[in-house]
């Protein structure tokens, strides 16, 4: 999930938030404001009461936001990067740079969030009792009561154990230490994650049909976000199986096809696709074979016909301060979500400077899909 909005850097992690997190800002407000609030405690004017209800939705995300960064510091204290948290429409992603290392720093992770979240509703539940205790406004307790019902609820549903929650991690702590397969682990998390996912899915579309409760959609929605990000956990477990260990050099296309960077798009396009530019982006290389960038169809493509003869190759790359990079020896894993985020979707191998090879996305995925071996035992499946 790429953030839509930056908001710096909090406890040194990358804090974000994607367009869709007004969503949970409006329902919550509109909940509160024509809802909760009013009818808890009538009388008030309808700008207290819209008012509150966006104060409060704000100090929700906030400790969404609390709940993922406590994830992110644990998992820096147990030596997994952080690449950011980004705040969207179902809650918040820490999104870790690589797996925990041991169950045991996976446990402490993945607990820690729901802890968190607890706590924060255990003192947001003192707050409200001591300002009631004091006489303060009915409203003004309503929200703090509120908030801390959501974050201790907040810390239920998460602990639950499936995938991809942090219950699922807890899970998969607890398979990995048993059975001391980490791969195994997450499959029965995912498993337990989709079972999970199915079952709010059903139950919700059952409250929406039956009885007309427009909240089984959410249920519903919520249902089927956990479906698919189990299956992709189990997917990306599956490969990080079959690529552990393997370098780039092993997957990559060796010696591509370049184009000159001085070569112009007419004379580029008259050579393919029935040439040697059969494919959709080529390094370009400078007059001394340096790379300098990429050049890709879809920017051809988008220069008029009639500039063509006189556009230069080098005019409409890339250049390669914004193309991926790595070394042949680099491991694909680590080299992987570098290239899921580049918009060209493709990395040049580079020797000590010197290209050597293209790795694209569809490179992995023939790795990936390509038959197994056999074994000294003979053919693993038919």
């Amino acid at each position: 999930m790429n953030e839509t909005l930056s908001l710096g850097r909090i406890a040194g992690v990358r804090v974000g938030l994607h367009w869709s997190v007004l969503v949970i800002v409006v329902l919550v407000t509109v909940a509160l404001a024509r809802g909760r609030f009013p009818d808890a405690h009538p009388g008030h004017s309808a700008i207290a009461y819209w008012a509150l209800a966006l104060l409060t939705a704000v100090v929700f995300l906030g400790s969404l936001l609390t709940h993922e960064l406590a994830h992110a510091v644990v998992a820096r204290r147990n030596g997994v990067q952080v690449d950011g948290i980004t705040l969207w429409m179902l809650g918040g992603a820490a999104r870790l740079h690589d797996e925990a290392p041991t169950p045991a720093a996976e446990l402490r992770i993945a607990g820690v969030g729901p802890l968190t979240s607890l706590l924060a509703g255990g003192v947001l539940a003192g707050v409200a009792a001591g300002l009631d205790a004091l006489h303060a406004s009915g409203l003004v307790v309503e929200a703090f009561a509120w908030l801390a019902a959501i974050n201790v609820l907040l810390a239920v549903f998460n602990a639950l154990p499936a995938a991809p929650l942090d219950g699922g991690r807890l899970l998969r702590a607890y398979l990995w230490h048993r059975t001391g397969d980490r791969a195994r682990a997450t499959r029965g998390a995912s498993a337990a994650g989709r079972a999970l996912g199915w079952f709010m899915v059903v139950t919700g579309f059952v409250a929406v049909l039956y009885g007309r409760d427009l909240s089984g959609l959410w249920a519903a929605l919520i249902g089927w976000f956990l479906i698919g990000a189990a299956t992709a956990e189990a997917r990306q477990a599956e490969m990080r199986s079959l690529l552990g260990g393997v370098p780039v050099s092993r997957v990559m296309t060796p010696d591509p096809v370049t184009v000159p960077a001085t070569a112009n798009l007419a004379d580029f396009l008259a050579e393919g696709p029935f040439g040697q530019y059969r494919h959709s982006a080529f390094p370009v290389l400078a007059a001394d074979g340096s790379v300098t960038g990429v050049i890709t169809l879809r920017r051809v493509d988008a220069t008029p016909p009639r500039a063509r003869a006189s556009t230069m190759v080098h005019e409409v790359m890339r250049p390669l301060g914004d193309i991926v990079t790595a070394a042949p020896e680099e491991l694909v894993l680590d080299l992987l979500p570098r290239l899921q985020a580049s918009p060209v979707r493709r990395a040049l191998i580079l020797d000590e400077g010197r290209l050597v090879g293209i790795l694209t996305i569809a490179d992995i995925t023939r790795a990936l899909t390509w038959p197994a071996a056999p074994g000294p035992d003979g053919p693993h499946r038919d």
